[in-house]
């Protein structure tokens, strides 16, 4: 079974008030989804992003956003840079891939040389 990760694509520091206890220090923080598993590591288009208050340690849902901190978000969010979406096959994936093949090749060998 595959494990799921986040990384941390972009991290900023906001100086908008919390929602909460009014305080300005606000971390943004933009992840992308990693997917790792036996054969392959996968990186999916998957962003997800949080806002987390620093002094009250509680998370700013997209709910309780004032303008300013909206404004901030759709400015960070242009400039994140995420990696592609793409597939890099592991080890184990290429030596059973040329074990298979090897099986699959010394099969017809032996099929068209009559040996058996």
């Amino acid at each position: 079974m595959a494990k799921e990760k986040l990384v941390v694509i972009k991290e900023a520091d906001l100086t908008n008030n919390c929602p909460e206890c009014f305080n300005q220090e606000l971390k943004l923080t933009f992840y992308q989804r990693h997917t790792y598993g036996r054969l392959y590591d996968r990186t999916t288009k998957d962003i997800t992003h949080e806002i987390k208050c620093k002094k009250c340690g509680s998370t700013i849902y997209p709910v309780t956003w004032t303008e300013d901190i909206e404004r901030v978000y759709d400015y960070y969010q242009k400039m994140i840079a995420p990696d592609r979406a793409s597939i890099r096959f592991t080890a184990l994936f290429y030596i059973l891939t040329l074990l298979l093949i090897i099986v699959v090749a010394a099969g017809a060998y032996i099929v068209l040389e009559g040996i058996i």
